[in-house]
């Protein structure tokens, strides 16, 4: 095992020869931040006395879940002794980074920031469909895989089986695969000798002009846009203009420095080193991730490859709940756009809801942790509606729509509708495989092959649209799987199909915020739960009120929510029926005048229960 580092490399000064930039990567709860946390206290670049659990993790809201949202980057000393007992410094810049499968564009995004990766593979669990995924990213970016088994030290673990299974899919041995424990601190500065011997240095031309890569950037409300970047080519060093290339906006770099894991203002950045900048910069639109930083003096010419835009799959409203928080929210999607390069919104109005926003997402978790950011860090409070995805619908005019909500589909006669698909693999023990391939089929998902991964483990491929896994599809699977199986998925595409759009009626007219795009042999089911659920939340009015849901002209479903009775008939003795009759009439009468004239009031807080998510959650259970 090689020491401590003795002496530290000065950034801006250190040969590029000396720096290894890795990330690591592996499924959710495989114990990546456990390991790098066990990487800060082995180096020594955080104290015993400072140490705490998921130590990369910023946010209060990582902690509580326990996953990581945001990559983080951090500076570690390493020594390596040769055969002659000479020691040789080395920094090693590693990238923290999540695993759920929403968070993929973040880990795109660090791995184009590095030359090597760490796989990492939990020894009790084996492989499962997000390592798959992000070890072909790695592969697509050409990083040297450095496999690694943690968790070790568990009583259910299995290292030599999964050995080979990581073995089998790499194309090393089995002796390869490194074995650690992110918890006991096991085999943790072996990994770190392989990776300083195996990762290959940056290479870049110290003498260009200065070219970095904007890799992240969060907003701080004291010091404005902090911004980390990748050094390409040439040095940045503090007081000296910059400019992003794509916008041509020129600042002054106010402080530059490495994290280590605090922020450490240094002399500059030279060829290869990971850090950040602060520019002063307060609008969060001049720092976009994937532009490249340079000199103004002297710019490059060319700017680097930056990134391919994130596509959002989910699309859902949120609204503030008062009305005058409206710049308030749009301030705050500002600025976490900026910490978030996925997120995508535009403004949007509703007729019940008032004006808001329609926002993009990668997926349902990405939505529950920007909404739940959005109330924590900014005190908001909102109206989430159901997710929907897009649509292109051709009408008969052969006019083509883009439908992001249902209250944009088109009247008249429509000749087709098209909807996203997604290409799904699903890794699962053998014995769910049935179960798995039933909930498939029940959400019109196509199958497109199945493979056995190691010998009791099946992954299986399936085209399915995208409307149908957004909702409630992973806890289902979950669930029927006793939690076994995992799930990733990637767009692919678009194609046709029998969709309807489901217009729910109150008193004959039809309300924009209940309406839904479903498979028509599903709206049956969609329009009996809609009925029946606004039947219990509008309260009774002076008149009958009729709830229908129709497809077009033709009604599918229908409830009445009766009309309040005052009791006309208490001050009337036993058996006078004529006169009970007459007063009943001229009762019913009133009643039908009122509902010519009246309207049905629809409570608030009516609109938010039904517009929630748990609509969509109730509808399989029909």
């Amino acid at each position: 095992m090689s020491p401590r580092a003795s002496y530290t490399l000065e950034p801006a000064s250190t040969d590029p020869a000396l720096i290894r930039n890795f990330c690591i990567i592996a499924h959710i709860d495989h114990g990546k931040s456990t390991l790098a946390d066990r990487m800060l206290s082995v180096t020594g670049v955080v104290s015993d006395r400072d140490m705490r659990a998921q130590y990369l993790d910023r946010m209060d809201i990582e902690r509580e879940r326990g996953i990581t949202i945001k990559s983080q980057a951090v500076r570690m000393p390493w020594s390596l002794t040769d055969d002659n007992g000479k020691e040789q410094a080395y920094a090693l810049n590693m990238i923290d980074t999540p695993g759920h499968v929403d968070f993929t564009y973040e880990v795109s995004r660090s791995l184009a920031a590095c030359e090597g990766a760490i796989l990492l593979v939990d020894a009790a669990q084996g492989i499962e469909a997000q390592t798959l995924a992000n070890l072909y990213l790695a592969m697509e970016n050409d990083l040297t895989i450095i496999p690694v088994l943690n968790k070790i030290d568990l009583p259910a673990a299995d290292p030599d089986k999964y050995a080979e299974e990581i073995a089998g899919l790499i194309g090393c041995e089995p002796a390869d695969v490194l074995r650690v424990s992110g918890k006991t601190g096991m085999g943790v500065p072996e990994l770190l000798d392989a990776a300083t011997r195996l990762i290959p240095a940056p290479v870049g031309n110290a003498d260009a002009p200065a070219r970095a890569m904007i890799f992240d950037s969060v907003y701080d409300a004291y010091r404005g846009v902090i911004t980390y970047v990748r050094m390409v080519d040439g040095q940045l060093s503090p007081r000296e203009k910059v400019m992003m290339m794509s916008t041509k906006s020129a600042h002054e770099l106010l402080e530059i420095g490495v994290s280590s894991p605090e922020p450490t203002p240094t002399k500059g950045l030279g060829v290869g080193e990971v850090g950040y900048l602060i520019t002063g910069v307060k609008d969060v639109r001049l720092s976009k991730v994937g532009d490249t930083v340079t000199n103004h003096a002297k710019p490059a010419e060319i700017a680097l490859k930056g990134y391919s835009e994130p596509k959002p799959m989910v699309f859902s409203g949120l609204y503030p709940i008062d009305g005058s928080d409206y710049p308030v929210l749009r301030e705050a999607l500002d600025k976490l756009k900026l910490s978030d390069a996925a997120l995508v919104y535009e403004p949007e109005t509703s007729v019940a809801l008032g004006f808001g926003f329609r926002c993009g997402f990668l997926g349902l978790l990405h939505l529950e942790i920007v909404r739940e950011r959005l109330e924590r860090e900014f005190n908001l409070d909102m109206i989430a509606t159901a997710p929907s995805v897009i649509y292109e619908v051709m009408g008969d005019d052969k006019k083509l729509t883009t439908v992001t909500n249902p209250s944009e589909f088109p009247g008249g006669k429509i000749a087709s509708v098209t909807e996203p698909m997604v290409k799904a693999s699903i890794l699962t023990p053998k014995d769910f495989v049935g179960t798995v391939m039933e909930l498939c089929q029940s959400r019109r998902g196509t199958m497109q092959g199945m493979e056995y991964v190691g010998t009791d483990r099946v992954e299986l491929h399936y085209t399915m649209p995208l409307g149908e896994i957004v909702f409630d599809f992973f806890d289902h699977l979950k669930s029927r799987t006793q939690g076994y199986a995992s799930l990733d998925y990637e767009p692919s595409g678009d194609q046709e199909a029998d969709l309807v759009k489901v217009d729910i009626l109150l008193q004959g007219e039809a309300v924009d915020a209940f309406s839904a795009i479903v498979h028509r042999d599903k709206a049956y089911a969609y329009g009996v739960l809609m009925t029946e659920r606004l039947k219990n939340l509008i309260p009774r009015q002076q008149f009958e009120v009729p709830i229908q849901a129709a497809i077009g002209a033709r009604i599918i479903a229908r409830e009445s929510i009766r009309a309040m009775r005052k009791d006309v008939l208490a001050k009337c003795y036993g058996g006078d029926i004529s006169r009970k009759r007459k007063l009943l009439e001229k009762q019913k009468e009133g009643k039908k005048r009122m509902k010519m004239v009246g309207r049905v009031e629809v409570p608030q807080a009516a609109f938010i229960a039904a517009l929630s998510g748990e609509v969509e959650a109730g509808k399989d259970k029909k």
